[in-house]
């Protein structure tokens, strides 16, 4: 395993220092304050343009319980954001970010803390495993590093004005800016998921299986792309240039989401998008669509929002371990619109009604049996973005087997310099679903 590198021992160590001279003064002085306690705590995470209100609103309650002083940042350029306060050596207190991969990039170079034991109870899997990595003095620790703080379900069909029993025309949006490809992404992972069951998905994505293991799944997708796209390559109406130009982006009556545009009828998404659809618009689980061949009517893949902590103090620990509790979950929820309640691990909260979409999200949940971490999100970061790269280009030739090898290959060479490196630091990233009911 790769041993940090120089500037992450001397954040070790810098950070190790401050928390000893808190702690001598603490024990010296029978009971010094923290130093947070004093300011402002800082909360970096990736909701914008209003998705933010009910946690900031969750943060407001949380503090006039504690009387200190909290703000939310938020931002689309998250990674990017963090990474130049972490440059600067000005982290915030806390960030909030959907890629276990790149936590785990930040546990390794110190800049992530370990959970205290006072809030490990909080690292849900799959949402939360423990990652094993090195200190300053080479010594392996295994530790959970982060907390979801909200969690989604993938592994969902949305359809608008046809059931499932009818032909789908299948509604495709692959643009979002620096991170374009990721809902190809997601059709793979959740094609060999539902194909290959948990097992294969997991040894896959935890960089122990070949990239070669999943190509009946880029197959099965590519020839549904081929089969919408129709003998017309300029067909817009479904996966053509036009569904890809305009994909997430403003769309018709001001509303986001492929759906709203009436030239297709189903969209594979995760739960998140239902904010952006009213109620006649529901999921269904993929395994539906794919007939017997199924892993598991009960199969999803899973993705979170995971809380970690960049500048460690008592007041840092105090608020990670408050946002995950029944008490502001109960407050997020009630600050949130009927369709944009977020989920938790472990239940739904709040006595606000649930929309339509909401409860179905809900129910899916309920009944879920296995559960599986996102593939992407939980990759070293460059094979994550290799992986968006691939799909973009597959899109042009779905069809097209020396394309798809050529693709193949080059994951592939990017999977085995990963191992090199000793970048595959997660394991589990599949579980038994949690309870859901509250």
């Amino acid at each position: 395993m790769r041993v940090p590198g120089v500037a992450g021992q001397a954040r070790l160590l810098k950070h190790a220092l401050a928390c000893c001279l808190l702690i001598a003064a603490a024990v010296t002085a029978g009971g010094c304050s923290d130093a947070a306690e004093e300011r402002t705590l800082v909360v970096l995470g990736p909701w914008t343009d209003g998705e933010e209100r009910p946690f900031v609103a969750a943060l407001r309650r949380i503090g006039e319980r504690t009387g200190r002083s909290y703000v939310y940042k938020g931002t689309r350029s998250l990674r990017e954001t963090l990474l130049a306060q972490l440059q600067a050596d000005a982290p915030p207190d806390l960030a909030i970010l959907s890629s276990p991969g790149d936590l785990v990039e930040y546990a390794r170079t110190g800049d992530a803390y370990p959970l205290p034991e006072k809030v490990a109870g909080a690292a849900v899997p799959p949402w939360a495993p423990a990652v094993t990595v090195e200190n300053e003095r080479g010594e392996a620790r295994t530790h959970a590093y982060w907390a979801p703080v909200r969690v989604d379900l993938k592994s969902l069909v949305w359809s608008r004005g046809a059931s499932a029993d009818k032909k789908p025309d299948w509604c495709l949006g692959m643009g979002s800016g620096a991170t374009s490809g990721w809902p190809g992404t997601d059709w793979v992972e959740d094609l060999l998921l539902q194909r290959q069951g948990p097992a294969q998905y997991e040894s896959w994505a935890t960089g122990k299986t070949s990239w070669q293991s999943t190509r009946p799944a880029w197959e099965e997708w590519g020839r549904l792309l081929a089969k919408n796209k129709g003998d017309d390559a300029d067909d817009g109406k479904a996966l053509g240039a036009e569904g890809l130009r305009y994909s997430f982006e403003l769309l018709g009556n001001g509303r986001y989401g492929l759906l709203n545009r009436d030239d297709c009828t189903h969209e594979h998404q995760g739960s998140f998008i239902r904010r952006h659809y009213g109620d006649d618009v529901l999921p269904e689980p993929t395994a539906r669509f794919l007939g017997a061949r199924s892993a598991g009517a009960h199969v999803y893949e899973v993705s979170g929002d995971l809380a970690a902590v960049f500048k460690p103090s008592a007041a840092a620990w105090d608020l990670l371990g408050r946002l995950t509790s029944r008490e502001a979950r109960e407050d997020w929820a009630k600050a949130a619109k009927p369709a944009e309640r977020p989920y938790f691990p472990g239940g739904a909260f709040g006595s606000v009604p649930l929309s339509r979409s909401t409860r179905a999200v809900q129910d899916l949940f309920d009944g879920a049996g296995q559960i599986c971490l996102d593939a992407s999100d939980a990759m070293p970061p460059t094979l994550r973005d290799a992986f968006y790269r691939a799909v973009l280009e597959f899109l042009g030739a779905p069809r097209s087997s020396a394309l798809l090898t050529r693709l193949l290959e080059q994951l592939e060479a990017e999977r085995q310099l990963q191992l090199q490196e000793d970048a595959f630091l997660l394991d589990d990233l599949c579980d038994n679903a949690p309870g859901q009911s509250p």
